[in-house]
């Protein structure tokens, strides 16, 4: 299983990739991807998005691990952390695989047993994990390999968080599509608020 975790931000997104092979894990490939603060807002969110494919592509990921939005106080910061989070997001989609999202409490006890770690502590312990020379820098680089190893090594209800961003393909949208009887409006629902019961008259 090959997992890219994903640090996302505007300014900067940190990545890493870890294979899981048997017991051990092993880091693929790690950084960051950072963008001009006086590009425009649209075209930072295309390089991220670019970037993100190629390393989906590069690597051949299976799924797609992400930290979730904390909003604390400053709310135009979460806000564009929400926009990066939203073009790597489309990244997976369009390659219809998976995308799971942890929240930093998670990611800290998977790592390092305790949901209260700091940066300093994650970055040494995705160093033992991943068997590297030296802790991994920057700290956006070092949390993006500690999402990645949080769901390699299946982190604490896993699998209650996880949601899928697949995309359908239009096929599968027709095939969703509900027929309707004579005279009745497209859309329209029953007093209930249930798909009208079909004709029996047939």
């Amino acid at each position: 299983m090959i997992v890219l975790g994903i640090d996302p931000g505007t300014a900067n997104t940190g990545y890493g990739v870890v294979e899981r092979r048997g017991s051990r894990l092993l880091a693929l490939d790690g950084g960051v991807i950072t963008t001009r603060p006086e590009a425009p807002p649209q075209i930072r969110l295309a390089n991220i998005h670019r970037r993100v494919c190629e390393l989906l592509d590069e690597h051949k990921v299976g799924v797609l691990a992400m930290e979730d939005v904390y909003f604390g106080r400053n709310i135009s910061s979460a806000f564009a952390v929400g926009q990066a989070r939203g073009v790597v997001m489309l990244a997976a989609g369009q390659r219809r695989l998976p995308c799971v999202s942890y929240t930093p409490q998670q990611i800290k006890y998977a790592v390092c047993g305790s949901g209260r770690a700091d940066k300093d502590q994650v970055a040494r312990m995705v160093q033992v994990l991943l068997s590297l020379e030296s802790p991994p820098r920057p700290d956006h680089a070092a949390d993006a390999l500690a999402i990645a190893i949080c769901h390699a090594n299946g982190a604490p209800h896993a699998a209650a968080v996880a949601e899928s961003v697949v995309v359908p393909e239009p096929a599968d949208i027709a095939e969703m599509r509900v027929s309707r009887g004579p005279g009745t409006a497209p859309g329209a629902l029953g007093d209930s608020g249930d798909l009208p019961a079909p004709s029996h008259d047939e």
